[in-house]
């Protein structure tokens, strides 16, 4: 998955400094990020290696995390014209290596966007200003506090014997085959959102629920936890067509080759596919 990146250590201690000039200089503008040119591998700019970069850009960048010896930085202004770097779509994370650079890179744009998001107040509207200690933005005015966004979701795997339920959405960009899957609502557990959204989205009720693994998946802001479960009673499909495009059983020789092993998704379909229990 895409979190996996031993050999390197992710370290996400909040320990705010002023970066080197070989620290990672991380620039977002939208659902863009500045990248090298090259096609591969993929690379970010330290800020030694940014051209016409002024002192005020050390001093007012954002500290993320550091991976390894590596720091990176979240900077809000870059001169344009960089000869080595060009502003990229974020969808290279998905498929881009370095592996721990995708991570870092796709983790950085979560805190971007909680960055950009919350620059004043919901309760006041004074200014926002970072905590000293901690990854937390607060309110000088009414003492309000604000973390980074992340949403528990759940990743369903339901089985049937030796078949696995998979399903494409309705009216996104992705079109693969994927699992259920489902944002965790307020007053329920995460078992009991396995079963609504099994419910929900395809009609069918589950047993015996096994937790698999988890996985931050900063794409949506959201920490996904993945279940098995088996179906119970009758299989027949009821879809929802607001969420799903189709929904149907593949036995475990038949299920399509995975094109991706960076999402909890992936590996579980292949796991099922690897695992007759």
């Amino acid at each position: 998955m895409i979190q996996d990146i031993a050999p390197h250590i992710f370290s996400n201690a909040y320990a705010p400094k002023r970066p080197e000039a070989t620290s990672y200089a991380l620039y977002f503008d939208g659902h863009m990020v500045l990248a090298s040119k090259a096609s591969a591998p993929l690379r970010f700019p330290r800020f030694a290696e940014l051209n016409g970069i002024e002192e005020s850009a050390y001093e007012k960048a954002i500290y993320l995390f550091a991976i390894d010896n590596d720091c990176f930085y979240l900077v809000h202004q870059v001169p344009e014209g960089q000869p080595e770097f060009e502003l990229k779509d974020i969808g290279l994370f998905r498929t881009s290596g370095p592996r721990h650079l995708a991570f870092a890179g796709i983790t950085a744009y979560s805190l971007y966007k909680w960055y950009d998001n919350h620059q004043f107040c919901s309760h006041c509207g004074a200014k926002l200003v970072p905590h000293e200690k901690e990854r937390m933005l607060h309110c000088l005015t009414c003492n309000n506090t604000e973390y980074p966004k992340i949403m528990p979701a759940v990743i369903i795997a339901v089985t049937n014997g030796n078949k696995i339920l998979l399903s494409k959405y309705a009216n996104r960009e992705y079109t693969r085959y994927a699992l259920l899957a489902g944002f965790t609502e307020i007053g329920e557990s995460v078992e009991e959102t396995v079963k609504r959204e099994v419910m929900e989205e395809v009609g069918l009720h589950v047993k015996n629920l096994r937790y698999y693994k988890s996985q931050p998946w900063s794409f949506s802001d959201t920490l996904l936890m993945g279940f098995f479960a088996e179906v119970e009673g009758d299989d027949s499909i009821t879809l929802d067509r607001e969420e799903l495009a189709l929904a149907e059983w593949f036995e475990r020789e038949n299920i399509p080759a995975s094109e991706s092993d960076i999402s909890l998704t992936s590996e579980m379909i292949e796991y099922f596919r690897n695992h007759q229990e």
